[in-house]
């Protein structure tokens, strides 16, 4: 989430600027900033855990 930026910085994190629909995965953790990226962080989650989905 955007208004935690300037926190996890300080604490000595890295806060990745993604957008309000995106995901970011940084090894096995995958986070999202809200609840508009649920389908993009599900998808990034399933590809961490090698899930194959065919139709």
């Amino acid at each position: 989430y955007p208004a935690v930026g300037p926190d996890v910085t300080r604490a000595g994190g890295t806060y990745a600027d993604v957008p309000i629909d995106g995901a970011c995965v940084d090894g096995n953790l995958v986070t999202a900033p809200a609840w508009p990226a649920h389908p993009a962080w599900l998808a990034k989650f399933l590809e961490v855990l090698g899930t194959k989905i065919q139709p």
